[in-house]
Formats: structure tokens, C-alpha cells, sequence
């Protein structure tokens, strides 16, 4: 005799054996008085269906602790605490489908061979609420109902009406059109991706942007922390920014302030946005270059590094990232502010790529703050024509650096000016908020300020406008400070040469923007023959940086990729 064609006593899955004559009264009355058109293939009558629990039609949800009996089809199980603690069911209703999670932390091995999709079940719950969710809870018993059949997934296109949203939360969806990812910050802690129907962009990263900013966050079915392994992977052990993700099918449900889609089928990644090559050797041109290294530091345990074996990965990834850019100039930001510092990546760069770099030396003011800027040149391509001018403007807690270069064949100098702005973070309860722009916008635009001043006086003391400012400003290209920077005159290379859609060195919450720029006097434009970021780093998930969890170790290399938050630019200059 098969397991099916076994008798089965009744309520095999009760939770409790021995109920009060009160309680099997009260259940009865409301079986009577409230009885569901049910199934005639479940058990007994449901007290109700799933769209009076979850208030969906003319009347309320119903009240949190009511005793129910409902049935209704597994969409799909999430059992234990390494996921969700339970399961969801949904139910063809008067109001159209409706689905509701049931909370189910200690089933037994009967209720965990019973819970899988396509199973139609009746339980006697209690209705309930989690962080504004109505779900069923409190289960006391399962039983199975004859009629088995997994509905087929409701076809939808993102972005979902608002209105129509709450109506689809816990049912089976499916997504035809691929899916974008617009960030991938929280992949390694979670299992969570950020999708949009296109990459998002920060709204005052170009003028007069628009964009539908809807995201369906793609989880992985579970609450648990670092993932192992880590989930939605391509075959670089990647998930860029700009990938593709296809085949989206799952429950759609909203926690933790976001709509969420739990999959049941494995969603495939689509490799739309791939990893790029080296650059292209300059040749007769002269490369500059800005590069955020993300706080090199060597005295370990501070901003960066935290051991010595994370400091031998970012000393690699940093080595790889320069043998591809083949600078003649690097304007380094997020330097630990100690000499020792600077001196030991000179050295690690020039012996691990080959190539000999040198620092712009000079005796100038490092300011205060725990990082500092830095110029580093090819003495075998460059001359440096200058000691390195300081900018000693109180409004700067990092002094802003330049340097004068001229190509060692001969040829026009001119000047390479790098800054790190004040960032957007670390609020002040009052003063200089954030208004639209990130805190410290005030303190932003008065360092634009003050660096337009600092750009007359070296173009003063050289005798030419030849001036290239070029670093991490914490500024997208349509804010305050860059409108400042360009109302003195400065020419935006990065808006003057690419599309919108490529004007992004930074990804921040799901949001692409460029925050490193390349701002050139006209004379200098008028010289500058390409301008490109080079997407190695934003579009990377942050765990293949030199800090990234245990669950990362076997996708770690020591490439270019993510050996940064932020990208580098580009700027090759040529004269005839």
C-alpha cells in the first residue's frame, strides 16, 4: 500500500492531542456562521479564505489572534531559520488570487514533507502580523486537501503600478523582461540585489534627468547574514552593476521597507555589462589619471587594512590596477595621511608592475585629516617642472596638491591639480544638512570656491592657463560645487565627451553618479584628445574588495576588480 492510499487518522498533525468542549463549540459556530466555499477537496469547510484574512475587497483584515481555518496551494517553502521560518499559500478567491505567508518556525518532519509547492493544504492558524505584514501563524494543524495543482505564476512587467502593488504581495509572480541590476552593495551580507528596469542614476548627477526609479529588491529566500555561498554569481564569481538578471520568477513580498521577490526558480545572470580590459597604451600621448584608493594605509587596524593579509591583497589588486592604466601621472586620493604610507605604495607599484613612479616631493602643508592626496609621475615619460604647490586654505581639511609636467621630449608645461572634497557623510544635526545634494554642500561649494582662487594663483605664478583639476570632489556633475567650478571657467571633460549613461565613477545605494572628475581650463581642454572612466570598481559587488567576508575568500583575485569603490579616469592629453 502506498503512503497516499494509507488511512490517515484524522488531524494526524495536531499540535495539541486534547481540546476544550469550548473550543470545539466556538469552532464549530464559526465553521457555521462563517464557513468559506471550500474545497470540497480539504478535510472540513474553511472557516475563511485568504482575501478576508488579508482585508482585500469591502471589509477589514481580519483582527490579529483570530482562529482560522484556510486552505490553499504552496507557492513555495522557506522552512527552518537559515530562511524565511515558513511558507506561503495561495488561494483563487471572489477577489482574485490572493497569497498570505504562514509562519511556521518547528514543523515536524510530517508538516515538512506535506509543505512543498504545488501541495494544496487546510490549516487551523491564528492570524497575525510582522512588521506591518499579515501573515498566519500559531499553526496547530495541517491537513492535506486532494487537489493539488502549483498555479501558474502571474505574468507582470516591472514597474508595477503602485496601486496594484499591495494586491500582488505574497502571490507567485513571473517577470518576462530581464531585469537590470542597479546595485549589488548588500549581495554578500544578505543575498540581496537591487533591480530596475535600467541602471539608476543620482538624480543631480546630470541636468535635467529623469528617470523611473521603482527597485524590486532580489533576495535569496532567507534572513540569515553572509550567505555561503553567495548567491546570483556569474562565471567571474561576479555580479556587476549593468548586468542582466533573467528568468525572474518568485513571491513577491515587502519587508524591511522594500518590495521583495523570493525565487523559486534560480534566476540566470546575463552578462551585459562585462568586465573591461586594460587601457590602451598612450603612445605618443600623455596619460593623467585620478584614482580613489580607498584608504591604503599601512598602519593596520585604522581606515584601512585591518591585517596583514588584507593589506597583501589591496597592495595587489592596487599593483593590477595600475599596470592596466598605464598612467605617466596618478593623482592619488585616500592616502593615509604618513609619510611611511605614500613611500611604501611607490614601491609596491613600481616593483610590483615594472614600472619606476616617483612623488612629486616639496614641503608643503599635509593638513589634519587621517588621508591626504598625492601626485605620483613616470620620471621616464615626465619632468617634473615643479616642487608640488599646496593650497593652505582653512576650508580644506585635505590641502588640495599640484605640480607642474611637461613631456620629457619637450613640449607645453602644464599644471595637474588633485582635491578630495569634504564627502557627503557624517552629518551635523543642524547647519550645513542635507538639502538634496548630501550633507557638507556648503562646505563643498566654499572649497570650490576657494580652489578657483587657488587655480589663479598657480596660473599666475606658471605664467599659463595650462590647468587640469582632477580627483574626488564628493560632487555630482549637476551640483553646486561643480556648477561653481564650471561658472569660473572650468571645462567638464567627462560632460563634454560621454553620454550620460557613462558619466559614473561611483555607485552609492543603487545609484550611479560620477563623484571623480576632470575639470580642465580651456586651454588645457582644448588638449585633452580622450577622456574615460575605467569601470573596474563601482560596478563590482563590494565583497572582492581587499576586505571582504569569509564567505568571499574563493572569489577574491589579486586583479584590478574592485580593488577600489571608486573607478579611475582617464585623461590623455595631446598637443600638436
Amino acid at each position: 500500500m502506498t503512503d497516499a492510499a494509507k488511512p490517515r487518522p484524522y488531524r494526524r498533525h495536531r499540535r495539541h492531542a486534547v481540546a476544550s468542549c469550548a473550543w470545539l463549540l466556538a469552532l464549530l459556530l464559526a465553521l457555521l456562521l462563517t464557513a468559506a466555499p471550500a474545497a470540497a477537496s480539504c478535510p472540513s469547510p474553511s472557516s475563511t479564505d485568504l482575501a478576508a484574512i488579508k482585508g482585500i475587497g469591502e471589509h477589514s483584515a481580519l483582527p490579529e489572534g483570530r482562529e482560522v481555518v484556510a486552505d490553499g496551494v504552496v507557492t513555495a517553502a522557506f522552512l527552518g531559520r537559515e530562511r524565511l521560518n515558513g511558507f506561503y499559500l495561495q488561494q483563487a478567491t471572489e477577489q482574485g488570487p490572493v497569497g498570505v505567508f504562514v509562519y511556521m518556525p518547528t514543523p515536524t518532519q510530517d508538516d515538512t514533507e506535506l509543505i512543498t509547492p504545488g501541495r494544496h493544504l487546510q490549516l487551523h492558524a491564528r492570524t497575525g502580523e510582522f512588521h506591518g505584514r499579515i501573515q498566519l501563524q500559531r499553526v496547530e494543524w495541517i491537513e492535506p486537501c486532494a487537489s493539488d495543482q502549483l498555479p501558474e505564476p502571474k505574468a507582470v512587467a516591472w514597474p508595477l503600478d503602485e496601486e496594484e502593488l499591495p494586491r500582488l504581495e505574497d502571490l507567485l509572480l513571473t517577470f518576462p523582461q530581464p531585469m537590470t541590476v542597479t546595485g549589488n552593495y548588500e549581495l554578500a551580507r544578505y543575498g540581496t540585489l537591487r533591480l530596475a528596469a535600467e541602471r539608476l542614476f543620482r538624480p543631480t548627477n546630470a541636468p535635467d534627468a529623469t528617470q523611473e526609479r521603482s527597485v524590486l529588491m532580489l533576495d535569496d529566500g532567507s534572513y540569515r547574514t553572509f550567505p555561503s555561498p553567495i548567491p546570483y554569481l556569474d562565471e567571474d564569481g561576479s555580479s556587476r552593476v549593468g548586468s542582466r538578471i533573467e528568468g525572474l520568477t518568485g513571491v513577491l513580498t515587502r519587508a524591511f521597507d522594500a518590495y521583495r521577490l523570493h525565487p523559486t526558480r534560480e534566476p540566470h545572470v546575463a552578462d551585459a555589462n562585462p568586465r573591461p580590459g586594460p587601457l590602451p597604451a598612450p603612445g605618443e600621448r600623455l596619460r593623467v589619471v585620478t584614482f580613489n584608493v580607498e584608504n591604503y594605509f599601512t598602519t593596520l587596524g585604522q581606515r584601512g587594512a585591518a591585517n596583514a593579509e588584507e593589506l597583501e591583497r589591496q597592495r595587489a589588486k592596487l599593483a593590477a590596477a595600475a599596470e592596466g592604466l598605464q598612467a605617466d601621472i596618478l593623482a592619488l586620493v585616500e592616502v593615509e595621511n604618513d609619510p611611511r604610507a605614500l613611500a611604501d605604495l611607490v614601491e609596491q607599484l613600481s616593483e610590483r608592475t615594472g614600472v619606476r613612479y616617483r612623488a612629486v616631493g616639496g614641503g608643503t602643508d599635509r593638513g589634519s585629516d587621517a588621508i591626504k592626496v598625492a601626485l605620483l609621475y613616470r620620471p621616464d615619460r615626465v619632468e617634473a617642472m615643479s616642487e608640488r604647490y599646496a593650497d593652505s586654505d582653512p576650508v580644506h581639511h585635505r590641502p588640495p596638491l599640484a605640480a607642474f609636467f611637461r613631456r620629457l621630449e619637450g613640449g607645453p608645461a602644464f599644471g595637474v591639480v588633485t582635491a578630495h572634497f569634504k564627502s557627503k557623510t557624517g552629518c551635523p544635526s543642524r547647519g550645513d544638512i542635507d538639502r538634496g545634494q548630501g550633507c557638507w554642500n556648503e562646505r563643498r561649494v566654499a572649497q570650490a570656491q576657494a580652489m578657483s582662487a587657488f587655480l589663479e594663483r598657480l596660473a599666475a605664478a606658471e605664467g599659463h592657463e595650462r590647468l587640469l583639476l582632477i580627483g574626488d570632489l564628493n560632487a555630482y556633475g549637476a551640483e553646486d560645487p561643480i556648477r561653481t567650478l564650471a561658472d569660473a571657467g572650468l571645462i567638464d571633460l567627462l560632460a563634454r565627451e560621454l553620454p550620460p549613461e557613462r558619466r559614473y565613477s561611483y555607485v552609492f545605494r543603487g545609484e550611479s553618479g560620477y563623484l571623480d572628475h576632470a575639470l580642465a581650463s580651456p586651454e588645457l581642454a582644448a588638449a585633452a584628445a580622450e577622456v574615460r572612466p575605467w569601470p573596474i570598481n563601482a560596478d563590482e559587488p563590494p565583497f572582492l574588495g581587499y576586505d571582504g567576508p569569509d564567505s568571499a575568500a574563493p572569489h577574491v583575485r589579486p586583479d584590478p576588480f574592485r580593488s577600489s569603490d571608486h573607478d579611475p579616469i582617464a585623461v590623455d592629453l595631446e598637443w600638436p
